[in-house]
């Protein structure tokens, strides 16, 4: 969340000038990274449960393929240059855009359950 606000504050302050700003969200996809490039040190088990925790666990388990096809992501990537406007975000892979569907539905569910409190500190209509 840090660096999307970060990089959405960058591409407001940028938009003047004409210079589009895009933060690319990738999935899984089949690359040499996963099988063999990675050096993971001890796993800890304080992080059984977490992203780290995940990542270690996916990286050791190679039965499970990546749905991502690298060339089709860089290709989207780069022709994504010529778009004006740029697009805010571009989600790559279906994993990627089913994870960040739960996150923003989540999000949005959280706000909702604000909706009164949030009017309710508002001043009154007539004031």
């Amino acid at each position: 969340m840090g660096i999307e606000g970060f990089i959405d504050a960058v591409g407001q302050e940028v938009a003047t000038f004409n210079i589009g700003v895009t933060i690319v969200e990738p999935g899984g996809a089949r690359t040499d990274f996963r099988y063999g490039s990675p050096k993971l040190g001890a796993q800890m088990d304080a992080y059984n449960n977490s992203p780290a925790g995940m990542v270690s666990t996916i990286f050791k388990d190679t039965s499970r393929l990546p749905q991502g096809d690298p060339a089709k992501m860089v290709k989207f990537m780069i022709d994504s240059v010529d778009q004006n406007p740029a697009p805010k975000r571009i989600a790559l892979g279906s994993d990627s855009y089913t994870t960040i569907h739960k996150a923003l539905t989540e999000r949005l569910a959280a706000l909702e359950a604000q909706k009164d409190l949030a009017f309710s500190t508002d001043f009154p209509k007539n004031a």
